[in-house]
């Protein structure tokens, strides 16, 4: 099988990827981990005969604006990886497992859970990966220092991530973020850090003839939303029905469904989002989680239903102040979603978000970088 860098450089012989000095650094950090790894396993017999653990390589993170390749790069790793025990994973997928292990361990056991999870993860775990690494959660934050230390310092767990933000900034002005400080200190500290920075938003060339607001309700408006989230996030249209889907975790140990989940995309219906009983800190923690989303069937908003015009407003406020970007199918077009009466002076001003979110320049922007209201 051909290695990271090869199949790397045969994409840019293609032409199907352009030359990018931060990838390319990236690449070759990225393949010269590969060869320390299957260099690794390949010594690992001897070195158990011998009662003897070979020394694990350094792992990487991988931090930039949306559609700088980094998920292509994590993509062609983990293909050309050749080792057995390697185990890619969405952050949130991948927290909510241990989440798990972590209350079935605490049934049989009175101690520390974090010990013996940590021990079950790495039994079958030589390189865990992850794609868009974001911290939302308080519960998730409070234990990831001590998680990520047994599995990187104990047992030697190589840890590849990707993510939007550099480590200093992950879950910043986060409830009790103290305690996630040990976390960024190992993040440091074990791996290395690389920018992917470049000038150029590859996504945002994908979506070339694509609109993101679409209007009326109906097969047409469905269709250019599911191109737009295949062309995002590189799924196959014949794959449609394997959608990966994700439990976002919410305040007060809340879990929001996302029926499609996907290297940063979030697909929800407007029901689900805004004819429910929901707040802002929910909303929050979607545009944290998310780069884009995607909301479907949007209906005509006004006095009759102003709860959720308001849910609404809440939710294009979070969205908009973190710059994520938004795919919708809705009723009528942002101008013409709140008809006359009560209501509608205080919607105008969603309306001018929206408007500003299909914006070239609005689309441009890095995910969570503040803009001014």
């Amino acid at each position: 099988m051909p290695g990271m860098l090869a199949r790397y450089e045969a994409l840019l012989a293609a032409r199907e990827l352009q030359p990018d000095p931060d990838q390319r650094i990236a690449a070759e950090a990225l393949d010269r981990l590969q060869s320390q790894l299957e260099t690794q396993e390949s010594i690992g017999i001897v070195g158990r005969l011998l009662g003897r653990r070979p020394r694990s390589p350094r792992g990487l993170y991988l931090w930039g604006d949306v559609g700088r390749g980094k998920s292509m790069l994590m993509d062609l790793f983990i293909e050309t990886l050749g080792i057995r025990d390697k185990r890619r994973d969405h952050f949130h997928a991948f927290m909510l497992d241990v989440d798990q292990l972590i209350r079935r361990e605490r049934a049989r056991e009175a101690g520390d859970p974090i010990a013996p999870v940590a021990a079950a993860i790495a039994a079958d775990t030589r390189c865990l990966a992850f794609d868009e690494m974001v911290v939302t959660n308080t519960a998730d934050a409070a234990i990831m220092g001590r998680l990520f230390t047994a599995l990187i310092v104990d047992h030697g767990v190589t840890v590849v991530t990707t993510s939007n933000r550099p480590p200093r900034d992950l879950y910043k002005d986060g409830l009790n973020r103290s305690l996630f400080l040990p976390f960024i200190e190992l993040a440091e500290r074990q791996l290395d850090v690389i920018p992917l920075n470049g000038p150029v938003d590859y996504r945002l060339d994908r979506l070339a003839g694509i609109a993101t607001w679409h209007s009326p309700l109906g097969n047409a408006a469905t269709e250019q939303v599911r191109e737009a989230f295949f062309r995002l996030t590189d799924y196959r249209p014949e794959d449609a029905d394997h959608v990966p889907s994700a439990e976002l975790p919410l305040p007060g140990g809340r879990t929001l469904h996302v029926p499609k989940s996907l290297k940063g995309v979030g697909v929800f219906s407007f029901k689900r989002l805004c004819a429910e009983n929901r707040g802002a800190a929910d909303y929050l923690a979607i545009a944290r989680a998310y780069h884009t989303v995607i909301v479907v069937g949007i209906p005509v908003m006004g006095p009759e239903n102003r709860d959720q015009a308001l849910r609404f407003t809440k939710l294009i406020d979070a969205l908009y102040e973190n710059n994520v970007k938004l795919f919708a199918t809705a009723a009528a077009v942002p101008a013409a979603l709140y008809r006359s009466g009560e209501g509608s002076f205080e919607f105008a001003r969603t309306v001018s978000r929206l408007e500003e979110m299909r914006s070239a320049d609005y689309m441009a922007r890095g995910h969570g970088v503040n803009c001014q209201s």
